[in-house]
């Protein structure tokens, strides 16, 4: 359910899109989501703590021109993997692993003019982030005294802003970069033999960067 909705965003995006195409640009390249260094503090156990890793996967979004000055674009990507680490009490152990889709809507405005070789441009939105495939570790099986353990994080829906540019070689190939702060805070929950043991209000809020090729149709 949660990656049919994500992959109905795109496909919404992309079914208002397909009437104009000469309006639409594509970007592909290396995304990289790294989350905040802030500790998240276990709530029942504050002086123990944890926070996630970075990633880097395939970077696909889409541009739709709605005039010469404002675009809207549609962040996607493969999905993301972060180990959670354990910090203060934690130090040294691995908590588990989490998989997440953040699609992410935006409108952004372009300076300059619509033929200018180089254009820099801004950006606000919603940023919707699916969790998913959430494996808890042997260390916190261990902790926790039993092989029953999950982990679960519920999805996030937060704000979103941008700068970026693009530069174009011709009328249809070109270099797009871009710098995204998104605000992702999820509530976690760990199960230990079907009960809730722990709890944290997990701060992601990742600064999500973006260099790869764009191709105007």
């Amino acid at each position: 359910m949660k990656k049919t909705l994500s992959a109905a965003l795109i496909g919404l995006f992309l079914g208002t899109s397909s009437y104009a195409h000469a309006n639409l640009s594509v970007n592909v390249g290396a995304i990289n989501v790294n989350p905040d260094s802030e500790v998240s503090k276990i709530n029942e156990a504050p002086t123990l703590g944890l926070n996630a890793d970075d990633d880097t996967q395939l970077g696909l979004t889409f541009d739709y021109a709605l005039n010469d000055n404002w675009t809207i674009e549609l962040i996607a990507a493969t999905p993301f993997s972060h180990d959670v680490n354990g910090r203060l009490g934690l130090e040294g152990a691995k908590i588990g692993n989490i998989k997440h889709l953040p699609p992410t809507l935006l409108g952004q405005y372009h300076f300059g003019q619509a033929g200018d070789t180089f254009r820099a441009f801004v950006g606000a939105g919603v940023n919707y982030t699916v969790f998913f495939d959430e494996q808890a570790s042997q260390d916190l099986k261990t902790t926790l005294g039993t092989d029953d353990v999950e982990l679960k994080l519920d999805d996030s829906v937060g704000l979103a802003a941008q700068v970026g540019f693009n530069y174009a070689f011709d009328k249809h190939w070109g270099l797009h970069g871009m710098v995204s702060y998104m605000d992702i805070d999820s509530d976690a929950s760990v199960y230990a033999n079907g009960q809730k043991a722990l709890t944290v209000d997990v701060k992601i809020d990742p600064v999500v960067a973006m260099l790869g090729v764009r191709y105007t149709f």
